[in-house]
This record gives structure tokens, sequence and C-alpha cells, in this order.
């Protein structure tokens, strides 16, 4: 049997920092443009790299993980914009089921179908899920965010009272800044909580390798015209902070 062995990857290298610090016995490594941090996180060896964004480098960089690293199991950490008119910036999608928003093959199969997996969705292993969902909800309910965030910042983006909600997350190879994206993107799956660059890709290489994934986003953006003024504001003063605290939360429930 295997060991141990779990593999942290971000789309951006702030949505890392923060975990990245959290190693002990921290050891560098580089492979095809990306740097591969190598260490222990509460008796657990863990690798943790900055992905890249889009499907395509996120795919590599899950693939490099699993072949290279040996890893055992996979989570992503990351934000995304809110397409559900529920969410708020600052709350959390732990997602059950992801789909590749931009798939089309249409009409030698349906559409977000992908091919020759006859698969739409990519669902996310139930132990792990409850896993992460305890792991946030002790975030929220101990309220570890306002002892790692300043509270002008948290005024700021109206952070007060953060919720998880489990659900669908779409991915794609496209930033939405407009309504109109957000809208027709509501009208074919309005099932989908939020929508990223990543998330669908890694979840499915994971299925092709049977690694069991997590994916868990922070709510950055309500994805319209806004979308690019609060996005790089929320990265620099929020993000970082929240994964690691998410993170460090995970790895007690294991």
């Amino acid at each position: 049997m295997s060991k141990r062995r779990i593999g942290i990857m971000g789309a951006m290298p702030e949505e890392i920092e923060g975990v990245v610090a959290l190693l002990s016995d921290c050891v560098e490594s580089s492979m095809g443009k990306r740097t591969y941090f190598s260490g222990q996180l509460n008796g657990i060896e863990t690798v943790v790299v900055f992905s890249r964004w889009g499907k395509v480098a996120a795919a590599t960089t899950a693939t490099t993980l699993i072949h290279e690293f040996k890893i055992t199991e996979l989570l992503f950490t990351g934000v995304a914009g809110a397409i559900s008119s529920e969410l708020k910036i600052c709350d959390i999608v732990l997602g059950k089921r992801l789909i590749q928003h931009d798939m089309d093959a249409r009409p030698l199969m349906n559409q977000y179908e992908i091919p020759l997996l006859s698969k739409t969705y990519f669902e996310s292993d139930a132990t792990h899920l409850v896993i992460a969902s305890k792991a946030i909800q002790t975030v929220f309910e101990n309220k570890s965010l306002h002892s790692v965030i300043g509270e002008n910042d948290l005024v700021e983006f109206n952070i007060s009272q953060p919720k998880l909600f489990i659900g669908d997350i779409a991915s794609g190879d496209q930033f939405f800044s407009s309504n109109e994206q957000k809208v027709n993107l509501n009208t074919q799956l309005p099932n989908v909580l939020c929508v990223e660059m990543e998330g669908a890709a890694v979840a499915q290489v994971c299925y092709e390798y049977e690694i069991p994934f997590s994916i868990i986003r922070t709510i950055s953006d309500i994805a319209d015209e806004t979308a690019h003024i609060d996005f790089p504001s929320f990265i620099k003063k929020i993000s970082s902070k929240y994964a690691a605290e998410i993170i460090k939360n995970i790895y007690n429930q294991m």
C-alpha cells in the first residue's frame, strides 16, 4: 500500500503562500516551470504547488503530482466567482460535482460530456467531502478568520459571517467579468454555484488515476463587471490567510 502523501494546489501564488508557510522540513524542487514545495504538515507528507491559471495548467500539475510525487490524494484551494445569487464574497463552496462548462463536442455527444469517459460531472470522494466540510465549519464557528485577517480588510469586503455551500462548480478557460456570461451559464447550468478555471480539469485527472480530491473555493467576486476590480485586492488581502486556515483545519480532522 502506498504511503499517504497529500498534494495541495492553488492557481495563484497568493493561494498557496500561507499553506507553504505551514510546512516543516520544506524542500523546493523545480519541474515543468513550476516549483513544488515538499515537507510535513501535521506529520503527513505534503507537496504544495502553484499550478498557474486554466484547465491545461491545472491538469499538467495534477498529473505531475501523481506521477512524480506519488500523491495519494489532492486538495485544490483557490478563489471563484459567484454564479448563485445566494453567495456572498468570502463564502466557501466545496465542490460536490465538477463540470467543464466550455466542453462542447455536439453533435458527436451531449454538451458538457467528456469524450471517451461518458461523464458530464466528476464527483468528489464522499469521505473527503465530510472531512473538508467539518474543517470549514470549524473555521467559521471558531471565527478563526477574524484572528488572522485585519478588521479593516474584513470591513472592506463586508465579511462578517461567511457560509459554507456544497454543490456544483463549473470550470472553463474564461474569466467571468460580465453579467451576460453569468446569466448564460446560470441558464444552461442552473445548479452551478460558482465558476473558476481549474477544478473540473483536476477532478478529471484524479478520476482517471483514482485519486480522491477536494476542490475548495472562496468566493472572491460576483462574476460580473466588477470582478476585475475586486479580484486583485481580495487575492492580496484575504485568499492566502483563508486557504491556510482551512487547510490547517482539514489536517486537524485527519
